[in-house]
């Protein structure tokens, strides 16, 4: 029934070289919708990576790939 279920975990974040991937978080300028992506250096192919709700999403984020949330730029 679902009346005692087990919580879900985080599921894992894919892993990407920062020698050819470059962090960045794609933001909406109409919603303010925040999406924390990597961008290919050679292409500039984003891969969507987390959907920033909150800051905990954000620190997550930079904690998977050793970043700190002052190295990642935005684009809109």
């Amino acid at each position: 029934m679902g009346l005692f279920r087990k919580a879900k975990s985080a599921p894992e974040l894919p892993s990407y070289s920062l020698e050819d991937y470059e962090p960045v978080i794609r933001s909406s300028i109409c919603t303010g919708e925040r999406v924390a992506c990597m961008r290919e250096r050679a292409t500039g192919r984003r891969h969507e990576i987390l959907l920033l709700r909150t800051d905990e999403d954000l620190d997550r984020f930079c904690r998977a790939y050793g970043l700190k949330p002052d190295e990642i730029k935005t684009v809109y």
